[in-house]
């Protein structure tokens, strides 16, 4: 009896051991995954500010040339039919 509560002891802190080693693993795994940036160099960085750069340059244009031609026409139109109200006498 004595030897088999020695086994069941040896037995759990065998499993024990293996569930911590593999927690450790999947903790050691993802905070590499999250922290990890031994690829990052100095041209991926350039090249994204360079795409950030080009993107915004694009979306201002597209503005530009959307209140250019559609919004401030119809903004001026309708200001000036605003003050040029000739009321209707009946």
């Amino acid at each position: 009896m004595k030897k088999l509560f020695i086994n069941m002891n040896n037995t759990a802190k065998a499993v024990a051991e293996k569930a911590k080693l593999a927690l450790s693993r999947f903790l050691g795994f993802s905070r590499r995954a999250v922290y990890g940036n031994a690829g990052e160099g100095y041209i991926d960085t350039a090249v994204k500010i360079l795409i950030a750069v080009v993107l915004g340059a694009l979306l201002l244009a597209g503005l530009y040339a959307l209140f250019g031609d559609v919004v401030m026409p119809t903004l001026n139109q309708k200001i000036k039919d605003m003050f040029n109200y000739a009321g209707a006498l009946s």
